[in-house]
């Protein structure tokens, strides 16, 4: 079976909703155990015999507590959990500038940090969620930017630092995907014309429509993958040509 993870043992940071809810499924399918470290627990998931561990990871006393619950040896690591803001950097206040570094740089530090010592006995994969931002400038993201511009940088400093350890470390950069999130900020920001709103979104995609969560989470499994073990350092955008394709 191609992309087979039978006997991996997986941790999946955001597990519970949107893209780490499909990235959750997707290993799962292919035989790794998964253990979700998330603020929420997804209830259909304990039904599917997956262990969520209710945690904070910007809160690293918390986090090394729980990940004291974990297996011995940890074979991949999933940093996906993150939160998003829209604005300018006048319109951005130092509270939101701290929440995004909290949960989208030091979240991923403290994972990471916190797991390297089970990973480290049989080498492994760590995969980071970064984003287009990550290469290419977006209108009124500039917290975003920020965090996941060194998301990105965390990522290849990891791989050269652990490879001699048998740990590849890789990042995916989607562009939109639709979620519940977008969904709840269409609802909120513009309500009446959700749809509009919704086809204004899609259409900046060059391939004219959001992503899908499954189709990160397909591209998170092959690079957890022991077909993907020629690869690391690398970033993957799966962005419907966003990056290099916009304004040609």
């Amino acid at each position: 079976m191609k992309f087979d993870l039978s006997g991996k043992k997986a941790v999946v940071t955001g597990g519970s909703s949107g893209i780490g809810k499909a990235i959750v499924e997707a290993l799962s399918e292919q035989g790794a155990k998964i253990f979700i470290i998330d603020l929420n627990e997804n209830t259909d998931h304990s039904k599917a015999g997956i262990t969520t561990i209710i945690t904070d990871i910007t809160q690293t006393d918390k986090l090394n507590e729980a990940v004291n619950t974990l297996p011995d040896s940890i074979d991949i690591l999933v940093n996906n959990a993150g939160v998003g803001f829209v604005g300018n950097i006048e319109k951005t206040e130092e509270e939101d500038f701290d929440r995004l570094y909290r949960v989208n740089i030091k979240g991923v530090f403290n994972c990471v940090k916190a797991l390297l010592p089970r990973m480290k006995k049989k080498g492994g994969v760590i995969i980071n969620m970064a984003s287009i931002v990550s290469h290419v400038a977006v209108k009124n993201r500039l917290a975003y930017t920020m965090t996941k511009g060194a998301v990105l940088a965390m990522t290849n400093a990891i791989a050269k630092d652990y490879i001699s350890d048998k740990i590849r470390c890789n990042s995916v950069s989607p562009a939109r995907v639709h979620t519940p999130f977008v969904d709840d900020y269409l609802e909120k920001n513009y309500p009446g014309k959700e749809k509009e709103m919704f086809d204004n979104l899609s259409q900046t995609q060059p391939i004219g429509r959001m992503g899908k969560p499954k189709e990160v989470a397909h591209l998170v499994l092959y690079l957890c993958s022991d077909e993907a073990s020629f690869i690391t350092g690398s970033d993957f955008p799966i962005d419907g040509g966003f990056i290099k394709l916009n304004g040609n």
